[in-house]
């Protein structure tokens, strides 16, 4: 069964994702955003990198559109944007798992 190529467009988006992920700071953050809401000091805390730097990682994943964002009185929480991101963040982590346990891949 064949299947479509896709076009330029959602070549792109993927990429632009990919791109967004390939950081190591950004990855553990959209890890932790991937399973609950969290504020910029807790995840600054949680991934030990100061807070300024965690909010432009922040900034460019929500630019990107891979987080999404509410307020809850003063603070901003963020959190994965979808169950599609929440999944590309699993099987990503899930595929880096394989590589470095020497677990057999799953065909």
């Amino acid at each position: 069964m064949s299947q479509e190529q896709p076009d330029r467009a959602r070549v792109e988006a993927a990429v632009a994702a990919f791109r967004m992920l390939s950081d190591a700071t950004r990855l553990r953050l959209m890890w932790l955003l991937a399973s609950g809401e969290y504020d910029v000091s807790s995840l600054s805390r949680m991934v030990a990198v100061a807070r300024p730097s965690v909010s432009q990682h922040l900034a460019k994943l929500r630019m990107a559109g891979l987080v999404r964002t509410r307020r809850d009185g003063r603070r901003v929480l963020y959190r994965a944007t979808d169950t599609h991101v929440r999944k590309l963040i699993a099987e990503a982590l899930s595929h880096a798992d394989h590589e470095v346990s020497g677990t057999p891949r799953h065909e």
